[in-house]
């Protein structure tokens, strides 16, 4: 199903592969933090740059690996000869911090890994939102651009899908699963962000202690539990909405690591825009428009929306607060322009698709819910407002938002510190505000949950992490007891749900259809003996739907290598271009078929209309006892497993005529 050896052989060939250009270009342009930072800027750029260039030339092994081998081979050579820029000081990351970094960054991997149990196979909550392997999978076997794998509608994959693309390109030279690199990149997108952090924050303090902090803040989540243990869930919750996506660092590694990945391009590029300010030089500010474009192309919510945002409040506050040289602007405008060619192909898709859809603006200014409707609706909305800033933030970050803030505060009234770090305190300032208000005021409205609240809280989140592991470092350097020890006393309000989340990862969530999901890996496998790469299969989108916190048919996600032709309402909310009610008799009708509820024209357009060339009925549907694929002449018995599954092919023109004349 996974192989553990595999996973780690793909996250460890990663760090080396991303980590030796983006050393080579740190060097030149912030030499300072270039070892911290060359994970997440290898990526960045050579992710950004290598998309368009695979678009032309195809996505093909031997691509990928001249690729590689020319990304390598110049970026060793550049090393071998460059004498980097004069340093201010450089970032020593202790090398127990690197290993411990990798070491917390296991936490998140696990909740994506399977977990042997005697009776099957458990997975962790975080396993819902993996369900995007399937996009992983489809690069993989059909090279780009991707088709849409979750819907039967003949248009490309409108979705920011850098991250999944990052993962297909590491796994086809690897020979590694979906799953298995899914697993691998989300090990590190969570080492390179704290490697990120860990530089920056190392860098200004001058203390190799921030390091260590930082992982000590990384591991604080929210202070719910505590809350729970002082009031009781009953009355706490009767008032306080209950935890959501809204969250931290470790909850948002292992759920979302795309757009953690997009946090740390946002980050990066923030600090990238402070440093353009001092030395424009052009070498600069073509690395920051890669770095952009790889943020908006990771998260059209965290890349896109919120830094688009934060970027001219940025360039605003360095023009009053640094005075940055006169090419600044230029150099700017011109990264700008670079970065949106560069992120045209994804964000032309993504608009036509929100268009096709329908349904009014895609963002709304909508405050975020912080409290339950104990009161009349319009006050809440009221109490709301402050409730964010005094109450939820405080909630779900209490080891950073005051610390961070304060910190942050701190560096800002210094009048000590060199005009890199002042700049660099004025850019983070300026991100983690903007990120914190657009989390506040403004909503997406596509699907059920508000996803751009909840993820454009990240580079604040890493902005709020970098400051406290500063403000701490220096506090107890300084001995100033009181102020140390309250930040460490708000760190300790954030561990106990840290590790609790760590658990959860690792022991997953034992389900009674644990042992039918593991018995699903030699269907898919016939499924595949049975179909082409490109044909979409027909499944129920409810299969084993309790593996997952929201149903979706996991099972397919994971283990087909196939299209879906429909794979659910959960994944065809983001990725059809379907208006509501359409998703909804799509759905009903699917959802009828596997019930064995389904008429003939139902199976007709399932085969002609979604083009499902495959359909899957399984002893766990319904269908098994009222099958409507056996006695239709649009598809004929390829495989069966008695009491297990059966395998259905679509009929050609002549069987069907054939079958129809029969009867």
């Amino acid at each position: 199903m996974v192989s553990t050896p595999e996973v780690v052989l793909c996250a460890m060939v990663a760090v080396v592969f991303w980590t030796v250009p983006g050393l080579a270009i740190a060097q030149r342009i912030a030499p300072s933090v270039a070892w911290p930072i060359a994970p997440a800027l290898g990526f960045a750029v050579h992710s950004a740059a290598a998309l368009p260039i695979f678009f032309l030339v195809g996505f093909s092994p031997p691509a990928i690996g001249a690729a590689a081998a020319l990304t390598l081979i110049v970026s060793i050579a550049a090393l071998a000869r460059q004498q980097p820029a004069k340093s201010d000081g450089m970032a020593c990351v202790p090398a127990l911090a690197v290993a411990a970094a990798a070491l917390l960054a296991v936490a998140p991997m696990l909740a994506i890994l399977p977990k042997n149990a005697p009776d099957g196979v458990v997975l962790a909550g975080p396993i819902f939102d993996h369900a995007k392997v399937a996009i992983i999978d489809e690069m993989m076997r059909l090279g780009l651009p991707p088709n849409n794998p979750f819907f039967g509608e003949p248009s490309r994959l409108a979705y920011y899908y850098l991250w999944h693309f990052g993962a297909a390109e590491l796994a086809i030279p690897l020979r590694a699963t979906g799953w298995e690199v899914d697993a691998a990149m989300t090990w590190f997108a969570a080492f390179a962000s704290l490697m990120l952090m860990m530089g920056l924050a190392t860098w200004f303090a001058g203390r190799t202690s921030a390091a260590f902090l930082v992982l000590l803040f990384g591991l604080a989540a929210s202070m719910r539990p505590w809350l729970v243990w002082a009031f009781g869930a009953g009355l706490l919750y009767k008032y306080i909405l209950p935890p959501s996506g809204f969250a931290g660092w470790l909850f948002q590694a292992a759920w979302v690591p795309q757009h953690l990945t997009s946090a740390s391009c946002v980050v990066l590029a923030a600090f990238l825009i402070g440093q353009l300010a001092l030395r424009p030089t052009a070498i600069a500010a073509a690395t920051l428009a890669l770095v952009v474009a790889a943020g908006i192309e990771s998260s059209i919510w965290v890349g896109g929306v919120t830094f688009a945002i934060a970027a001219p409040i940025i360039g605003l506050v360095l023009l009053i607060g640094v005075r940055p040289r006169p090419p600044f602007l230029v150099r700017s405008a011109i990264a700008a322009a670079l970065a949106l060619a560069l992120v045209f192909p994804l964000a032309h898709d993504q608009f036509a698709a929100t268009a096709a859809r329908g349904g009014g603006p895609t963002l709304a200014l909508e405050p975020i819910s912080v409290f339950e409707d104990f009161m009349p609706e319009e006050v809440t909305a009221i109490i709301d407002l402050p409730g964010y800033w005094l109450v939820l933030l405080p909630v779900e970050f209490p080891a950073i938002y005051l610390t961070g803030s304060v910190a942050m505060a701190l560096c800002l009234r210094s009048r000590s510190l060199d005009a890199s770090r002042k700049a660099t305190a004025l850019v983070f300032a300026s991100l983690s505000s903007v990120s914190l208000a657009v989390s506040w005021l403004i909503a997406s409205t596509i699907g059920e949950n508000d996803d751009l609240g909840w993820r454009a809280i990240l580079p604040g989140v890493l902005g709020l992490t970098i400051f406290s592991a500063i403000g701490v470092s220096r506090w107890l350097g300084l001995r100033a007891r009181l102020a140390a020890g309250a930040a460490i006393g708000a760190l300790l309000l954030g561990l106990p749900d840290g590790g609790w989340l760590i658990y959860q990862f690792a022991v997953g969530l034992p389900r009674r259809t644990e042992a039918a999901f593991a018995a699903t890996t030699a269907m898919w496998e016939a499924v595949r003996r049975n179909s082409a790469p490109e044909d979409r299969v027909a499944s129920n989108p409810l299969l084993l739907h309790d593996m997952t916190i929201w149903p979706v048919n996991i099972s397919w996600a994971l283990l087909s290598n196939r299209r879906s032709c429909y794979a659910g309402r959960e994944l065809a909310l983001p990725f059809a271009s379907l208006s509501d009610e359409r998703r909804e008799e799509i759905d009903a009708q699917f959802v009828r078929v596997f019930a064995g509820e389904g008429t003939a024209d139902d199976v007709r357009e399932l085969a002609f209309r979604y083009d499902c060339r495959i359909a899957v009925v399984t002893t766990w549907d319904k269908a098994w006892t009222s099958d409507p694929f056996a006695a239709s002449p649009y598809y004929r018995l390829a495989d069966a497993e008695n009491g297990r599954w059966r395998i259905y092919v679509a009929s050609s023109v002549a069987e069907v005529k054939e079958r129809a004349g029969k009867r």
